[in-house]
């Protein structure tokens, strides 16, 4: 900011800094969140277990609202592309539902916990690096942190829904328990975590239609 336009020629040097320290006091108080923007107008934040069926239920969610109207992001891309990156992997791979995956997923969670103690909205902020529909759903949300982070920045917008379904139907949809994998803080962080909108069952045989007509009333 040019001094002209924060002082006139009687000013003295005194009455000048007081003034650009005003200025500058009024800079640093704009709030560095992402909710200063219209858009997106609901942030749907989708919890479950693995194979609870959340990524099957987030794209026909996707299928009823048009790609018009809404968008999904996954925390997990800039966690897998980061970690493709540092350990010379395949992330065509990673991003699949894939045996090649899940030879990693174990050291990727460990090294994405690493990263999270040093900055606990890193992979969330980059998820959101390219918000543009009306409605954004976050389709794997893991962590308190996830959630806080997204309440932070979008506050009433956020709408947050827990999938569950028992272990049984689990693993008809090829679910096995991996130990540093489904006893460890990325599946378990949410376990007691109460603060739902919606909590849903897609156990076999639920009807899917039913859920989400259920989850789009939310929006």
């Amino acid at each position: 900011m040019a001094a002209s336009t924060l002082s006139n020629q009687n000013d003295s040097p005194e009455q000048f800094e007081s003034l650009l320290l005003i200025s500058l006091i009024k800079v640093k108080q704009v709030p560095h969140t992402m909710a200063t923007s219209d858009i997106p107008l609901v942030v749907l934040l989708i919890s479950g277990k693995r194979k609870c069926g959340k990524d099957f239920l987030t794209e026909r969610l996707l299928q009823r609202l048009t790609t018009e109207r809404a968008q999904v992001i996954r925390i997990s891309e800039p966690i897998k592309r980061s970690w493709a990156e540092t350990s010379g992997l395949d992330l065509e791979k990673l991003l699949g539902d894939s045996p090649y995956k899940e030879q990693y997923r174990k050291e990727m969670i460990e090294w994405s916990d690493r990263k999270r103690a040093e900055d606990y909205g890193c992979f969330c902020r980059q998820a959101c690096s390219n918000l543009s529909k009306e409605i954004c759903i976050v389709s794997d949300i893991r962590r308190k942190t996830d959630v806080r982070f997204f309440r932070e920045q979008f506050g009433q917008r956020v709408k947050s829904v827990r999938i569950v379904a028992d272990d049984a139907t689990r693993m008809q949809r090829g679910w096995a328990f991996r130990e540093g994998v489904d006893n460890v803080q990325s599946e378990c962080d949410l376990d007691e975590f109460t603060e739902w909108d919606l909590v849903v069952t897609n156990d076999s045989g639920t009807d899917v239609e039913e859920i989400l007509k259920t989850i789009e009333a939310l929006l």
